[in-house]
């Protein structure tokens, strides 16, 4: 007698569970219909099958560390959406990355969790592989002229620098200049759930 096949396990992130809607309804009003978006960093997968059940005309390229590959795969198993693309290795740090051309780039706490070399990294690569015009969302907290929005985000900050000494919460004026050199323009700062923001940025 044969065993049913086991899905395998789905890695869940409580923090995604509750910012994922007003996520995607920032992308749904910013995004064309159709566009092929690159996620860097895209941790569980959860934002990926969410968002792919949400704006079915968009092609969604998740891309992560290789340890984190086959959490993404099971969300995309069990998701079972034909614009969730299979998952790439990325690490932003490298020169090289494996696209080419996408028509925007989506990355959600990524930036206080890296240190700022990766961070210049990432905005190296973004400007690299989003085409003129192309759009870029980075999501999660930011310091407005070195103060803390929020007595949560200075213990989350705090959190950070005791893991890694190298990350921690951004300046939102350091990241803007830091993407302005990459030819990445401010275009929105949309204020989001839990004193995040959501900086849509655009190549020119």
């Amino acid at each position: 007698m044969t065993q049913p096949v086991s899905e395998p396990a789905l890695p869940v992130s409580e923090a995604c569970l509750r910012n994922q809607a007003p996520i995607a309804d920032v992308l749904a009003a910013e995004l064309p219909e159709q566009a092929v978006v690159l996620e860097i960093g895209s941790g569980t997968g959860q934002h990926a099958a969410y968002i792919t059940s949400k704006l079915p005309g968009i092609k969604w390229q998740p891309s992560e560390l290789a340890g984190h590959l086959e959490g993404i795969n099971a969300w995309r198993l069990r998701s079972q959406n034909a614009n969730f693309m299979p998952p790439l290795i990325l690490d932003v740090a490298q020169d090289l990355w494996p696209v080419k051309q996408v028509d925007a780039v989506f990355s959600a706490n990524v930036v206080h969790f890296v240190g700022w070399p990766q961070v210049r990294s990432m905005m190296t690569g973004i400007g690299r592989v989003l085409r003129r015009a192309g759009l870029a969302f980075l999501y999660g907290p930011f310091n407005y002229a070195g103060q803390y929005t929020s007595e949560g985000n200075q213990r989350l900050d705090e959190w950070l620098r005791q893991r890694d000494p190298e990350s921690g919460i951004k300046d939102f004026e350091q990241v803007i200049l830091a993407a302005r050199k990459e030819k990445l323009r401010l275009l929105k700062d949309i204020a989001m759930p839990a004193n995040n923001r959501m900086l849509v940025l655009q190549k020119y």
